[in-house]
């Protein structure tokens, strides 16, 4: 409802045997944000787009590697055009496959799952306020009108080096997950989530109405949203 241009980026794609979906929020202005989460999107989905199986030992190793060449990527163009100074972007992706999921996340982006009707913040933010709130200097409420709640501490592109973290674990059917910027998660608090996520609806109505809930509420920054039901897995071809 404010911004003029987004700096959002997003991948989905899935077939019965394996989903990748990734969300990034790009920062550095003058376009260079769009830039910034463009290109991690293009480098991060292409290389996981070729991991067919969770089981394969080296999966993790590979969805890491995928993010450090997408910052190394960000930042060397940021050396050479002056014009992209200062650019990076969040990352959060999630693949699921053989009954599994895998994480990747650096940033302040954010991947839930709904379970049984309870709703987990799977990931951890790389931010100034979540490193108060587990320093215990202040609280989650706070924390999500703290004046510098947009600060993160980790970006892809603003180093020569990234560490993403990785979160795994099992997937099972009726599980959703959400896969969202901060144009969502700083507008609409986990609650309200988890309230519009139980609607018995399909994935693009539940989008919609997450979107409408972040404008209704200001819609201060760009929202980007992925939800992901899981009805079931079918056998990778590497099992």
């Amino acid at each position: 409802m404010v911004r003029s241009g987004n700096e959002d980026s997003f991948f989905a794609e899935a077939d019965a045997r394996r989903g990748v979906f990734m969300v990034a929020d790009g920062m550095g202005g003058h376009a260079a944000g769009e830039v910034a989460s463009e290109m991690a999107v293009q480098i991060v989905a292409r290389a996981l787009l070729q991991l067919d199986s969770l089981v394969q030992a080296d999966a993790a190793d590979r969805t890491a590697q995928s993010m450090r060449d997408a910052n190394r990527a960000i930042y060397d163009r940021m050396l050479a055009e002056n014009d992209k100074q200062g650019m990076g972007t969040t990352a959060s992706v999630l693949v699921l496959a053989d009954d599994r999921y895998l994480i990747g996340q650096i940033g302040d982006s954010r991947i839930y799952m709904l379970r049984d009707g309870a709703l987990i913040q799977i990931t951890k933010d790389h931010s100034y306020v979540q490193e108060q709130v587990d320093a215990g200097l202040l609280t989650p409420e706070q924390a999500r009108y703290h004046p510098y709640s947009n600060v993160i501490t980790r970006c892809v592109g603003a180093g020569e080096s990234v560490e993403p973290d990785l979160y795994a674990g099992e997937a099972r059917p009726g599980d959703v997950f959400l896969v969202a910027s901060d144009g969502l998660t700083g507008m609409v608090d986990d609650r309200r989530l988890q309230q519009i996520l139980l609607a018995r609806s399909g994935p693009g109505r539940i989008v919609d109405a997450l979107i409408t809930e972040a404008n209704g509420r200001g819609g201060l920054d760009n929202i980007t949203a992925i939800v992901i039901q899981v009805v079931g897995f079918e056998p990778s071809e590497n099992v």
